[in-house]
């Protein structure tokens, strides 16, 4: 298994939630800002998470604009998955089902439901425990 986890961040919790699901997938992950990503940087990938924070209700500009690059069939053959880090409130969106979503018409087949990690405040930090929890399912995903 080769897994890469693409996210973008704005305070830097998404980050860290990133940063904790790579550790738990194994040596063979590598976490990377969406502003860096390149295209070769799918060769060889059999699992892909990609992580926005919500943002309007939705995943971020820049999180959109990668899932927009993606060819029709370009992820095929990947296993994906999604993330979003938001806040505990009635009105959050949803952005780690839309992700899921932009990520099968893309050509990747699901690997399991979307995890949502929370913050406390529109800057963070994270809830306690929130770290663990994404270590915790990167563990699993590398195990699907």
């Amino acid at each position: 298994m080769k897994a890469l986890v693409i996210y973008d961040s704005n305070y830097g919790n998404t980050k860290e939630i990133a940063l904790k699901i790579s550790v738990g997938l194994g040596t063979d992950s590598k976490a990377i800002p969406v502003t860096e990503f390149k295209r070769e940087y799918l060769n060889g990938v059999t699992h892909l998470v990609v992580g926005s924070p919500i943002l309007g209700w939705r995943p971020s500009e820049n999180t959109n604009k990668l899932l927009d690059s993606f060819g029709s069939e370009e992820l095929k053959d990947i296993k994906v998955t999604s993330f979003d880090t938001r806040m505990k409130i009635f009105f959050h969106g949803d952005a780690s089902n839309k992700i899921l979503r932009r990520l099968i018409d893309k050509g990747g087949e699901k690997l399991c439901d979307p995890k949502v990690f929370f913050v406390k405040d529109k800057e963070g930090p994270l809830f306690e425990g929130e770290l663990e929890r994404a270590e915790e399912w990167g563990e699993e995903i590398s195990r699907i």
